[in-house]
């Protein structure tokens, strides 16, 4: 989408011809957008770390899944995706606070230094790492052993983030997501950035938030349903994300 930033006028116009304030809802998702793309590019997420550990996500998102988690409570949180290992660590630090619950990471390659780190985390009594690809049927079996019956588990996707991979990975956790709880599949950003230099055209379609939309469309247990804030003194009514349509919440049975 075209747009032109007047800051003197003190108006954005889009390439259809509409007239949006800088100072409006309007004006600040679009001036959102740009910067998420720009940002996304320049690896902005690249720049932090949680506890010691380099983070690899947009804060304004680890400050909504915060909220998400105090709210619900979950006894256990699977992530796909492991990196650095700065994800499992928040998550880990939220357990501690919270006095209740654990994490479990899945990678397809902990690399040597990253698992070392991560043992030698004072959090790491409250996490789990297991290797091997997140959709094969053994591990899966695994994760699902290391759950107890009745307790409430999450689960966030974040490893290969191309369309089937996500799908496969919303098939083979889905199951595990209690009644109330989410399978979150992160990077539907990928939709956004897709005309960005780093990008590449396929990911119009081929990203997460599509497989996201796809599954709750064949699964009426799940929906579409990011977590309501906790807070909202402004106008605003739609996050900054790397993670749109990433939240699937279990309805049903």
């Amino acid at each position: 989408m075209k747009i032109e930033i007047d800051t003197e006028s003190g108006e954005i116009v889009t390439g259809d011809g509409h007239r949006h304030s800088i100072w409006s809802d309007a004006g600040f998702h679009l001036l959102s957008d740009l910067w998420l793309k720009s940002g996304w590019n320049q690896k902005h997420v690249y720049t932090f770390s949680w506890f010691g550990v380099p983070i690899i996500q947009l804060p304004e998102d680890m400050i909504r899944f915060q909220e998400a988690v105090f709210r619900l409570a979950p006894d256990v949180i699977v992530e796909t995706g492991i990196a650095h290992g700065g994800s499992l660590v928040y998550s880990a630090s939220l357990c501690r606070l919270m006095g209740k619950g654990r994490v479990i990471g899945v990678d397809i390659d902990i690399r040597a230094h990253n698992r070392e780190r991560l043992e030698k985390h004072p959090l790491i009594d409250l996490i789990t790492l297991y290797e091997g690809s997140s959709v094969d049927p053994d591990l899966v079996a695994t994760v699902k052993a290391g759950i107890a019956p009745g307790e409430t588990v999450l689960v966030v996707l974040d490893s290969d983030h191309s369309y089937g991979h996500v799908m496969a990975e919303l098939e083979a956790y889905a199951p595990l997501v209690t009644p109330g709880s989410y399978i979150v599949a992160t990077d539907g950003i990928m939709r956004l950035v897709a005309d960005a230099p780093r990008a590449g055209r396929n990911w119009e379609t081929d990203n997460p938030a599509e497989a996201a939309r796809d599954f709750a469309a064949s699964h009426p247990e799940f929906v579409i349903a990011p977590p309501g804030w906790a807070f909202n003194e402004s106008t605003l009514d739609k996050p900054v994300t790397h993670w749109p349509d990433a939240w699937l919440k279990r309805i049903g049975d």
